[in-house]
């Protein structure tokens, strides 16, 4: 078997969870396989000095599909 990586941002007000949950649904509209989500890193958008939102950098990991040559 043989794996891909991409990095992807989530972004939510709400909740790392919600940031991850975002990153993994869009990429699961156009890849199959998805194995596993890898947090990179977290940061928090700070306004006014309070926080006010949710970056999650996370690494998606998916099987490559084989595919036969016609």
């Amino acid at each position: 078997m043989v794996e891909k990586s991409i990095e992807l941002t989530g972004i939510s007000t709400n909740s790392i969870e919600e940031a991850v949950r975002l990153a993994v649904a869009r990429a699961d509209v156009t890849i199959d396989s998805i194995r596993r989500a890898d947090l990179v890193d977290i940061s928090a958008n700070i306004e006014n000095g309070e926080v006010s939102g949710w970056r999650v950098r996370t690494r998606i990991t998916f099987a490559v599909q084989d595919r036969l040559h016609e």
